[in-house]
């Protein structure tokens, strides 16, 4: 049960429409449970800061990173799409 907290907190403490939250959810749930893995008990509290911090920071580099990649793909596509073929010149 309190993976399902930890989750619902992690996407709504990352701030956005879709890709964000679900990363911030989904970072925030493997930290949970690579935490759960290593020993840390459920009712302590750095099980819960270590995941409610983590998450919600590998979604702040996805929303930071992300946005630059896609205007650099997007750029490269339309170059490549723009450039006259070899079946256009015959």
């Amino acid at each position: 049960m309190e993976l399902l907290f930890v989750t619902v907190i992690g996407a709504a403490l990352s701030l956005g429409v879709r890709l964000v939250p679900l990363a911030g959810a989904a970072a925030t749930a493997a930290i949970w449970a690579v935490c759960v893995w290593i020993g840390l008990p459920f009712d302590g509290g750095w099980i819960w800061v270590i995941a409610l911090v983590g998450g919600p920071l590998v979604a702040l580099a996805i929303a930071l990173v992300l946005p630059k990649r896609r205007e650099q793909a997007d750029a490269e596509l339309l170059e490549r799409l723009m450039k006259p073929s070899a079946a256009a010149k015959a």
